[in-house]
């Protein structure tokens, strides 16, 4: 069983929307886990996620963090242009597709 911290980061991840992106440090902080970046860095490498959306965190810069050229970091960029996430270069634009969600709803959301 999660801990409630990876419970927490698990239950954000889950709540992404296609076409958008957070960084692991606002995955952490939308957790309640301000500050905790490499604990939702953790997270994703250990838990079971492939039913979630983990394409969909990047680095602050906007990186696929995945080694560059591996099977996973190609996954992970295909699957986000298949959303219509848009890159420039290798850096995804992230004020167009960083997540900013209402932080009352997703409140509401995480209660239930």
């Amino acid at each position: 069983m999660a801990h409630s911290g990876e419970q927490a980061i698990l239950s954000v991840l889950a709540l992404i929307p296609a076409g958008n992106v957070v960084s692991y440090g606002q995955l952490a902080d939308l957790a309640g886990l301000p500050g905790r970046a490499r604990l939702a860095g953790t997270v994703l490498r250990t838990a079971d996620t492939q039913a979630l959306p983990w394409h969909r965190v990047v680095s602050s810069s906007g990186e696929i963090s995945l080694p560059a050229g591996s099977e996973a970091a190609q996954e992970q960029r295909q699957r986000l242009l298949a959303e219509g996430v848009v890159f420039r270069g290798k850096r995804v634009n992230m004020k167009q597709h960083q997540w900013r969600p209402d932080l009352g709803a997703l409140l509401m959301l995480l209660e239930h």
